[in-house]
This record gives structure tokens, C-alpha cells and sequence, in this order.
């Protein structure tokens, strides 16, 4: 069974469905190539793929060790290249809720970034840069 539906709208836009839970998602080109930018462009959703699935994979590894990272956030930038357009890189800047956590809880947040499905699948070539904040 599909995962995703996806319908093509017309002037560059699309709107899928989550199958399984109903939700929709509408995604819009660019303005650097062609689009409006008013809604997610689809290599957009590749650099909030990365995002999401990391922190859910260190919220695993964090329950599964007796800890929270509740309140973590992410901001990732994501970088064009050319010839052919594509992402060339992903900046991902975590910033975790406070700086209590023991070494070896850092050693598991910082590690299991590495370990995320979407990290896995993305291609070698692709910079990866990530960076870690511990708020004080």
C-alpha cells in the first residue's frame, strides 16, 4: 500500500495525503526557480525530513536511557548547488533545553544524529554539517 498521495495543482504546487493519518501537505517551487515560496518547496521538505527525523531519533535513544530532550529544537539551512540543482548541504543547528545532561547522555544525543533513517538515506556527497547548543 502507498504511503503518500500526491496531486499536481497546477502553477508549480502540489498537495499530498498522509494515507494512513489524512493529513496534507502542499508544496510550492521557489522563487528562485520559477515558484511562489508560499509553502514548502520539495527539497525543503528533504532539509525538514532531516530535522524531524533526527530529533525523533535522539527522543528514542533518550527514553530509552532514562532522559528528556523535550524542548529540542532544530534550524536547518539548506544549500543549492547547480549543474545539476540539488542540495549540496544540509546546516543543522541543535539546540537542546538545558546543559544538565551528563557526558554520556551528550555522547547518545550527538551520536544517534548520525543514526537517523534520513541521515542514512541521503547521498554520501551531500555535506551533512551539525552543530550542537546546550542552553545554560
Amino acid at each position: 500500500m502507498a504511503t503518500v498521495k500526491t496531486k499536481y495543482l497546477g502553477d508549480l504546487r502540489t498537495e499530498s495525503v498522509h494515507l494512513q493519518s489524512g493529513n496534507t501537505l502542499v508544496t510550492d517551487a521557489p522563487l528562485d526557480n520559477q515558484g511562489r515560496g508560499e509553502a514548502f518547496s520539495p527539497t525543503d521538505l528533504v532539509a525538514t525530513a532531516f530535522g524531524c527525523c533526527v530529533l525523533t531519533i535522539m527522543g528514542m535513544a533518550a527514553k530509552t536511557h532514562g532522559f528528556s530532550i523535550d524542548g529540542a529544537e532544530v534550524a536547518t539551512t539548506k544549500v543549492m548547488g547547480t549543474a545539476p540543482r540539488r542540495i549540496v548541504e544540509l546546516v543543522s543547528e541543535f539546540t537542546l533545553p538545558h546543559d544538565n545532561y551528563s557526558p554520556k547522555e551528550k555522547k547518545i544525543i550527538e551520536l544517534t544524529a548520525k543514526e537517523c533513517p534520513v541521515y542514512n538515506s541521503l547521498h554520501p556527497d551531500m555535506k551533512k554539517t551539525i552543530t550542537f547548543t546546550y542552553r545554560s
